[in-house]
């Protein structure tokens, strides 16, 4: 095998002329600086009269804390020591005036950003406070390609690299982990339900992870780190108010409860505000509404100089925010994709064109449903969606001559509880579908990390979790769904007279299930135990080659049913059963005609029936038509029932996993290094239930090869971090096409050939994600600091051959599947970047006037799992605006904030007759200080 320089490692892609014009000037910069850098010889200047000044009124602090006697002299000495005129105080220090010194914790341990041969983005704590970022989506607008899925708090999700938008089952991990103070979340909704403040930095690491970070993933980590427990007292507090009734209230609080032993650090976060859409049917009701309390206390014990412990507690109390049914509908395209037409059969404009529907004079299809113009939405049965979760965490840290030794215990919670509605203000659905989740976690992390130096540090450790999740997926319908979901031929014969009107009514009032979608109930159990290490070999002073290794062992498991939880009013309407689930209702034909197969009891049934909606003696009494409209209600029933199966086990998946690292980095000189890697990850495969039949999903294999420099230049004012990255993806998973074992034996029963498909979650065969990446920041401007980070990636599917088919492709014969093969991800924009700016200006010798802004820009991506043609999402830009005044030392400080800035109205997603409109300008007044 022959020596190969690792540097020159050989992608086999073109870049595009734009990501090829911002490789060369990257480079170019980075060598023509090498050279000066490296030779430079340290430099001595003077202090200047303002950084005298600065020391002076620290060492008068000193003098005040620890004499306040003398303090009073302090001033005197200091006039006559220095001009008081002379010069205006320094500016307080900021992360921006050390760009070379920013720290990071992404491989377990403090380091310089620019010494980590990784590609990592780091957001500081500073940065989101002054737009006041605290969600999971303003905390991804500024970091480079990195961006948020939106959905509800279940269904969002995180992905990076243009990989993992797709949504998530309950039983599948996230392609995208999130830390948070060295805990794992290992469930989607974990991410999007917060409000993350008191957080002193954000790191989005890309890449397959797991030989150092508590749990594997496939395409990367963000690791988000509050404020810890200090000795130094502080306190800080924040209110803003702003526009749709919006209240935020910060404060966090910390230090010694006994000096040097034991220190504490509080937070407490309120927001509170309405949604910009708000609900016809219930005005109280917005659209999306914030309501998120929650709280974070940390207690730290240093004993003595070996030994820390740390023990956090958060929770959020339970409250509801209305995400589900913030839609614009149109109107329903009637033209299929191959010309055909499209009847709209189960479309609203046919359905609330019945006369069930028109009584009601002043709703209509055109001027209501249609809500375009309006932007007002009109649901009888919405709920908020209901979460809250609670958490606990213990870390220890023995800190020994040669090593040092960390556990964390962890537990966290999680609840979600969604009733949702149609559509329509009326009686459909009591709850149109919505789960109901109750999660668990506790995690256990032990590591062992050498001191640094040497020839070789190093970290090793094992990580254990256990994840028990339940999850009821809940339906129920209401007195008008009868004649919503009816055929016209059915509709037709039951509207005809009272007792026809009757049945329409009950065939569906009040019918609740747990409803088929994968499964009603799922209960779902996960164990995961690994061992890792990784080495960082020092071979030279320059060269260093870091390698890790990871094996984890998988055991998931999942048992789900589908069932009927209430009959409602009519359980004379039963089936006599379902996939041999028992309904208990009597046999009959397609034309109402009783069959011989039914016992006494259900013979009384029937002429039960027949007194109670017709007033016959007996079913034998009822006409060919009243026996047909019996017929029509019991189908329309059945027809909702869908899929029944009784408790089953899936098929669990049990596997070990291996992931590593190899990547070597060579340090040119303090303010220049090249890096290589090579990343290996596999994401657990899923055990779960299609229609009650075990599909079992296959494991997802990741492998990545990156190559990067990171490089301070123009005598530190600049920082340049670039790489160029590969990543490979086997058996991707997503939704495919499958077949419908289900479906597909029942109708062998009824003599029915035919092979008919559903969509599941399954795995794409082949994936790949390339392009390059970019962060920077600029120091060079008086008062300001620019930051800028983006990204070409080229995100496609390289084998997929069984994709769902888009809603336009559903003419009839149309194939069950298609080849989607050579197009991008859903989800991803090809470009991307975000820039950034800090501009503080003292002013009024004590004060500061300040001023930011953060854009971040994508490409138009299509937001559709199917890849619809009506899903495209042109490009967009965001823009955070911040002005303000306060003092210097932070006392106080009052802002005035603008999201959205300049409007952006592209919507957050887009199908062939819906739309998820964008989130409207906000302004707010922010008044903050320090204790």
């Amino acid at each position: 095998m022959t020596n190969q320089n690792p540097y020159r490692t050989a992608l086999p892609f073109r870049l595009s002329p734009i990501a090829a014009s911002l490789a060369a000037i990257v480079a170019g910069a980075a060598l023509l600086a090498s050279a000066p850098l490296h030779a430079a010889e340290p430099t001595v200047t003077q202090p200047s009269v303002a950084e005298l000044q600065a020391e002076i009124a620290r060492l008068k602090q000193i003098i005040a804390t620890q004499n306040p006697s003398a303090a009073q002299g302090a001033p005197a000495a200091a006039a006559a020591t220095t001009p008081v005129a002379a010069a205006e105080p320094a500016p307080a220090a900021d992360e921006s005036q050390t760009l070379g010194e920013v720290t990071v914790r992404s491989r377990n341990r403090l380091e310089r950003l620019q010494d980590v041969p990784l590609s990592v983005s780091v957001v500081t704590g500073k940065e989101l406070d002054r737009l006041q970022a605290t969600d999971i989506k303003s905390l991804t607008q500024r970091a480079a390609n990195v961006s948020w899925n939106q959905g509800n708090q279940r269904t969002a999700s995180l992905a990076i690299r243009g990989v993992g938008k797709q949504g998530q089952t309950e039983a599948q991990d996230p392609s995208v982990g999130l830390i948070v103070d060295g805990v794992n979340y290992a469930y989607n909704a974990l991410s999007s339900s917060f409000d993350f403040t008191d957080v002193d930095a954000v790191e989005v690491t890309r890449g397959p992870q797991g030989t150092l970070l508590g749990k594997n993933t496939s395409v990367g980590v963000v690791n988000v780190t509050t404020r810890r427990p200090s000795f130094t007292p502080d306190a800080s507090w924040s209110l803003t108010i702003g526009q749709q009734d919006t209240v935020q209230g910060r404060f966090a609080a910390g230090g010694p409860i006994v000096d040097g032993l034991l220190a504490y650090r509080a937070n407490l976060s309120v927001s509170k505000g309405e949604g910009d859409i708000k609900n016809a049917y219930n005005k109280d009701i917005t659209y999306t509404n914030k309501d998120r309390v929650s709280g974070r206390l940390q207690f730290l014990l240093t004993p003595d100089s070996s030994f820390s412990a740390r023990v956090a507690l958060d929770a959020q109390p339970r409250a509801g925010e209305t995400y589900n049914g913030r839609t614009i509908n149109t109107p329903t395209p009637n033209i299929y994709s191959n010309g055909d037409k499209n009847t709209l059969a189960t479309d609203p404009a046919v359905r609330l064109a019945r006369r069930w529907f028109t009584q009601q004079t002043g709703y209509t299809y055109q001027d209501n449903f249609l809500n375009e113009k309006t932007f007002v939405v009109n649901n009888d049965n919405q709920r908020p969606l209901v979460t809250g979760s609670n958490g606990a965490a213990a870390e220890l840290n023995w800190y020994l001559d040669k090593f040092n030794i960390t556990s964390i215990t962890a537990y966290k919670d999680y609840h979600f509880n969604a009733t949702n509605d149609e559509g329509t203000p009326f009686d459909v659905h009591r709850n149109s579908g919505g789960f109901w989740n109750d999660y668990r976690q506790a995690t256990q992390e032990l590591r062992l990390s050498s001191q640094p130096g040497g020839f070789v540090d190093y970290q090793a450790g094992i990580f254990l979790m256990k994840v028990d999740n339940q999850a009821d997926y809940r339906r129920e319908w209401g007195n008008d769904a009868g004649a919503w979901y009816a055929t016209a031929p059915q509709y037709g014969r039951l509207d005809a007279d009272a007792a026809g009107r009757y049945l329409l009514q009950n065939s569906l009032d009040r019918l609740q299930m747990s409803f088929n979608s994968p499964a009603g109930t799922q209960d779902i159990r996960n164990k995961s135990a690994a061992v890792f290490a990784q080495a960082n070999w020092h071979l030279s002073d320059p060269l260093t080659l870091t390698t890790g290794l990871r094996f984890t062992r998988e055991d998931r498991r999942n048992k789900g049913s589908t069932l009927v939880n209430n009959y409602g009013n009519a359980p004379e309407l039963n089936p006599v059963a379902v996939n041999g689930v028992a309904f208990g209702g009597f046999d009959s034909s397609a034309n109402g005609t009783l069959t011989a197969n039914n016992s006494a009891a259900q013979i009384a049934l029937a002429n039960t029936l027949a007194a109670k909606y017709f007033g016959a003696a007996s079913y034998a009494a009822l006409t060919a038509a009243q026996r047909q409209q019996v017929a029509d209600a019991k189908a329309i029933r059945v027809s909702q029932i869908g899929v029944v199966f009784a408790p089953t086990e899936a098929e669990p998946f049990k596997d070990t996993l291996p992931a590593f690292v190899l990547s070597p980095s060579y340090k040119f000189n303090k303010d220049l290094t090249a890096y290589a890697s090579w990343q290996y990850g596999e994401k657990a495969g899923i055990s779960q239930l299609t229609n009650g039949v075990s599909n079992l999903v296959r494991k997802e294999k990741t492998n990545a090869l990156e190559t990067g420099i990171k490089s301070a230049l123009l005598d530190r004012k600049l920082l340049i971090n670039a790489n160029l990255f590969l990543m490979n993806i086997k058996d991707y998973q997503q939704a495919v096409r499958v077949l419908d074992v289900y479906t597909t034996n029942l109708a062998k029963q009824n003599n029915d050939p035919q092979l008919y498909y559903t969509t599941a979650t399954g795995n794409a065969p082949k994936v790949q994600a390339r392009g390059l990446e970019f962060d920077g920041a600029y120091s060079g401007i008086t008062n300001t600091t620019l930051r800028f980070s983006g990204a070409y990636t080229d995100a496609r599917y390289k084998d997929f051959k069984l994709s769902a088919q888009p809603v336009e492709n559903g003419y009839p014969g149309a194939a069950p599947y298609r080849d989607v093969t050579g197009q991008a991800l859903p989800g991803a924009s090809k470009f991307t970047f975000n820039v950034g700016a800090d501009y503080q200006k003292p002013v009024l010798t004590d004060k500061a006037f300040h001023a930011s802004f953060n854009t971040a820009y994508n490409s138009r991506y299509n937001a559709d799992n199917t890849l619809s043609s009506y899903g495209w999402v042109g490009g967009s830009a965001i823009t955070d605006l911040a002005v303000g005044l306060g003092t210097r030392s932070g006392s106080f400080d009052v802002s005035v904030i603008v999201k959205n800035a300049f409007q952006n109205d592209a919507p957050l997603t887009k199908t062939w007759n819906t739309y998820t409109p964008a989130v409207p300008r906000w302004i707010g007044l922010v008044v903050s200080g320090k204790l």
